[in-house]
């Protein structure tokens, strides 16, 4: 019998903020082993509970390992495939916001849109013989929105590092990165597009649709729900 998992952020602020709302919907839940636990222990639920990084809950959401699960929908985006078919966003907790962003240098006074960083990246290409480099950690992400804003004149480079000091140090030209201030991105000396904000994120309560509902899971995920909106009864 399938057993429901449900992942929370193993550290900092966004740990406190979803035990707090865990507990705030009846379902507090406490950890297992002290702070250095990975696992704990959720009243009024039959579920397993898993500490781990955001970016494993995505991971483990869109391949169906977890059933429920709260990270930031930026990483949700940009880690799944296929997207929707992945995941289901249950609830936006309202804390952990960011944007994710294209940002070019302050420099670039005739560049302010989508359309005009592709007319730039046409004019670099022919002048240096080469495309416009974009450095992210947000592939899937960033190729999605170029397109959709009919940009092609790029390359993407990988960031392993500060994405936003990449244009200061020459490794690339453009960055697409996540920003809640704007203010590292302004030191930097960069500006955000116009039009250039790819996804407003938060953290949230996020479902697979990949994992295996059968068994006790299918139980538990109803009164999660119920919990969660104050309905009897859910589809």
């Amino acid at each position: 019998m399938t057993r429901l998992t449900l992942a929370i952020p193993s550290k900092g602020r966004l740990k406190e903020q979803t035990e707090d709302w865990l507990a705030g919907i009846g379902h507090p839940v406490r950890q297992i082993g002290g702070e250095r636990g990975y696992t704990a222990e959720i009243t009024g639920l039959e579920a397993e509970v898993r500490l781990l990084s955001a970016r494993e809950i995505a991971e483990g959401l869109i391949e169906g390992s977890l059933h429920f699960g709260v990270t930031g929908e930026d990483l949700l985006h940009d880690l799944s495939p296929d997207g929707p078919e992945d995941f289901r966003v249950v609830r936006r907790l309202g804390f952990g916001p960011a944007d994710v962003v294209v940002a070019v240098p302050q420099a670039w006074l005739d560049v302010d849109t989508m359309a005009d960083l592709e007319a730039a990246g046409a004019a670099f290409r022919k002048a240096h013989h080469r495309r416009l480099r974009v450095a992210t950690k947000y592939l899937r992400l960033t190729r999605r929105y170029f397109a959709q804003k009919s940009v092609g004149e790029y390359r993407l480079v990988e960031s392993a590092g500060a994405t936003e000091a990449a244009p200061s140090t020459g490794t690339a030209d453009v960055i697409v990165d996540i920003t809640t201030t704007g203010a590292t991105l302004r030191a930097n000396g960069l500006k955000i597009l116009s039009d250039g904000v790819i996804l407003s994120s938060q953290a949230s309560l996020a479902q697979s649709l990949k994992a295996d509902w059968s068994g006790s899971a299918d139980a538990a995920k109803t009164a999660l729900l119920r919990a969660i909106s104050g309905l009897d009864h859910f589809s």
